[in-house]
């Protein structure tokens, strides 16, 4: 994904998630071909369930993941977007809505999930925030309970989308990336070591996870109004 300049009309939320609040952008359009190439990769192999995450933090995965899901549910797919980032989740600032329920507490049973999953402001997605930060997000998302979870929900909806941490910070990607159909990894240009791609990219192998594509977000482009997310299927 490239960035050259920001249009200073816009929110920050309007920003965020510029496939809902400027259809028309260059930005947008990249949305939609990294849809296009998501779909092209499940013609051999079902991709419903997806993880986004990134080699390291600050490389734009919340971004990237949250606006694939608003060009997922334009294209009137069913989605539910879950915040799995139980560390330093950001999925509630986006879509500005609670976070005082969420994963957390369904899988620890506090909360069932038909009461917990939130009505977004697009059509068709729905928010599972991450919920209160609990002591063991690794334990909880490799837990039984969290298998049975994404099975669950990819009954009920189109697509799932797992907004994860960084691979190279913490472990939970390996671990949730073995219950998905799919995993995609952020990287952003200028910022991004190699060394720290290569590790990230190893480390999900380890696990068999089945990557699916990369993004190489803010990569400078001429003529250009916004920052472009150009996808890799």
């Amino acid at each position: 994904m490239a960035r050259k300049k920001q249009n200073k009309e816009l929110s920050d939320k309007q920003r965020a998630l510029i496939a809902e609040f400027d259809k028309k952008s260059p930005i947008s359009e990249q949305f939609r071909t990294l849809r296009t190439n998501i779909q092209f990769a499940s013609i051999d192999r079902q991709i419903k369930t997806i993880m986004v995450t990134s080699s390291s933090p600050a490389e734009g995965k919340s971004t990237t993941i949250a606006n694939l899901g608003v060009v997922l549910a334009q294209q009137h797919n069913r989605v539910l977007f879950v915040d799995s980032d139980m560390r330093k989740p950001t999925v509630h600032f986006t879509f500005q809505v609670p976070n005082h329920t969420g994963l957390t507490t369904v899988l620890t049973q506090q909360t069932k999930l038909e009461n917990t999953i939130l009505e977004s402001s697009i059509p068709r997605l729905d928010i599972l925030p991450s919920g209160p930060v609990p002591p063991n997000p690794s334990e909880l998302l490799g837990s039984r309970a969290m298998q049975a979870f994404v099975t669950d929900v990819a009954q009920k909806y189109d697509y799932v989308l797992f907004d994860a941490p960084p691979v190279n910070a913490v472990t939970d990607p390996q671990l949730l990336s073995r219950l998905v159909d799919g995993t995609i990894l952020v990287l952003r240009s200028g910022q991004t070591e190699e060394e720290d791609a290569k590790k990230a990219v190893d480390q999900l192998k380890k696990v068999n996870a089945h990557i699916i594509g990369a993004v190489l977000n803010d990569r400078e482009l001429e003529n250009s109004q916004y920052y472009y997310y150009y996808g890799e299927g």
